[in-house]
This record gives structure tokens, sequence and C-alpha cells, in this order.
């Protein structure tokens, strides 16, 4: 999971885009799962649901483009 694209990142981008978050505590990067979770349920719970996927998207995005300092 190094590379934007790679089979991993593509895994973990499917997994945010059920839930907010997963994809990036797939990745190991904990505190950003923290961060997109609780912004997706946050957003789900004031707009009831009318903006939320909107998280999932971006949640998506951010999993799919992450590259590993490694």
């Amino acid at each position: 999971m190094s590379e934007p694209g790679s089979g991993g990142n593509v895994i973990a981008a499917l997994c945010s885009f059920f839930i907010p978050g997963l994809g990036q505590l797939v990745q190991g990067r904990v505190i950003r799962a923290l961060f997109w979770f609780i912004l997706g349920v946050i957003i789900w719970v004031v707009t009831l649901g009318m903006f939320g996927w909107i998280v999932n998207l971006l949640a998506c995005i951010d999993a799919a483009k992450f590259k590993s300092k490694k």
C-alpha cells in the first residue's frame, strides 16, 4: 500500500466508501481514520444524510491517494 492507485489503496478506498475512515484504518493511519469517522458521523446526523455521502467520497479519495513514506 505505498503508491496511489495500488491494489491496497483501492481496497482502502472501497472500505472508506462504506464507512468513512475505515480505509485509513486499514492503511494504519489511526488519527486520520478517527477524523474521517467523526466528521462523517457529525455530517450524517446534522444534515440527516443529505450531505453525508460527500464525506464518504472525500474519505475514499484520501485513502486512494495515500502514498507511504517508506
